[in-house]
């Protein structure tokens, strides 16, 4: 398949342009003739060159985005707006110019006669393969609205997490960002005139000023070296963690580390029950769609125990049952998973459990955010308070003895 770029009249004579895929030059054409187009120059679009990448690197599709992306499709939608026209309203309203561009190359797959769903599994990086399935559930429901609702609302519930656990971190981490700064500053640069001092007057220097005076002569001799070997260690442990080994570890370390791990098992319940119960509610079979949920868990830990939940599924077994042989799932998921299936409300059921765990982790993530901040500032009182003491008291020493 290749991509041909083109120029076009409509029946009405407006002017068209975009991009097109096809097998050939003739294959394209007749594509868009079918759509009514008189073409007036095609060609095959040989790719962004370097300058345009370089223009347009930066201006991707945030998550934000998408949500009001399905939000609006789902609304033009329910005022029964077809696809392409909808598609060219949302191109002419978005500002973004990478979700423009995108928009722009779904409305010509669509116009060549792609289905929705096929158009946008071709931009993984934006729309994920459980938006696309349930896009192609709607299609074959013919719930397109219900589905882009459907996803807006879950998108958002994502969003609104992510988005909480972030910020609540970034007064945290610029804190203890900015003290580390400061004493790296004193350790280099103050303390080291301050040794000559003591060195000079032949005063007894304390244990802990002694520690702190090793630590200023190490970073001083040894400073760059050791940024180098930090950066460099970054690197390779940035590397191992994308290989599945080390993408195992650290996400069994992600959900078993003391107090944050706690946070992270009812985020990932949170949205694989939300997950599961948005597949199910969308027509996708109950296989298919613990797959999918495994797929955009974000947890490898979890992934493997949904794949091991899917094999009991094929075998004849029930989710409640092979969710019961699986440690990573809390029992009261599974007990309340069989009562979904007994009554034959599973999708409601999980709907319920995924909005008991989603309240669960706002708690928790306020607990947590409100004693960060009195450690954060005990940790930093007693850093600074111990600095503080390895320089005075040595000079009050001096002082005294003068």
């Amino acid at each position: 398949m290749a991509n041909f770029e083109y120029k076009a009249r409509s029946k009405e004579g407006e002017p068209r342009s975009g991009i097109v895929t096809a097998s050939s030059e003739d294959a394209a054409l007749d594509a868009l003739q079918q759509n009514g187009l008189t073409i007036i120059a095609i060609r095959e679009d040989a790719g962004p060159s370097l300058i345009e990448r370089g223009i347009t690197f930066g201006s991707g599709v945030k998550q934000k985005d998408i949500v009001v992306f399905s939000r609006q499709l789902a609304t033009l939608f329910e005022a029964r707006i077809p696809v392409a026209s909808a598609l060219r309203t949302l191109m002419t309203e978005a500002r973004k110019p990478g979700l423009k561009r995108i928009i722009a190359q779904i409305l010509d797959d669509v116009a060549g006669g792609m289905s929705l769903s096929q158009s946008m599994a071709k931009h993984p990086h934006v729309f994920s393969s459980f938006y696309v399935n349930l896009v192609r559930s709607g299609e074959e429901s013919g719930k397109l609205q219900d589905i882009f609702t459907y996803l807006a609302d879950y998108l958002e519930r994502s969003y609104y997490l992510a988005a909480k656990a972030r910020n609540s971190l970034i007064y945290p981490a610029f804190v203890l960002v900015a003290f580390t700064g400061v004493l790296v500053v004193m350790l280099v640069v103050v303390f080291p005139r301050l040794i000559s001092i003591f060195e000079e007057t032949g005063q007894p220097i304390p244990f802990y000023t002694q520690a702190v005076i090793y630590l200023s002569v190490f970073l001083q001799r040894w400073g760059i070296l050791l940024l180098i070997a930090l950066v460099g260690g970054g690197v390779l442990i940035w590397r191992w963690a994308a290989t599945a080994a080390g993408k195992l570890f650290f996400h069994s370390l992600q959900v078993n580390v003391p107090i944050m791990g706690e946070l992270y098992r009812k985020l990932f319940m949170a949205r694989l029950t939300d997950n599961l119960q948005t597949l199910i509610a969308g027509g996708i079979p109950i296989v298919r769609a613990l797959s999918i949920t495994g797929d955009v868990v974000g947890n490898v830990v979890y992934k493997h125990a949904l794949e091991r939940a899917i094999e009991s599924v094929k075998g004849g077994s029930t989710i409640s049952a092979a969710f019961e042989a699986t440690p990573e799932i809390p029992p009261l998921v599974t007990q309340m998973i069989r009562i979904g299936e007994t009554s034959g409300r599973l999708d409601f059921i999980l709907a319920s459990v995924a909005r008991f765990y989603s309240k669960d982790v706002d708690s928790v993530l306020e607990s947590i955010v409100a004693l960060v901040e009195p450690a954060l500032i005990i940790f930093l009182g007693i850093g600074v308070g111990a600095l503080v003491a390895s320089v005075l008291v040595p000079l009050y020493n001096l002082v005294g003895s003068i």
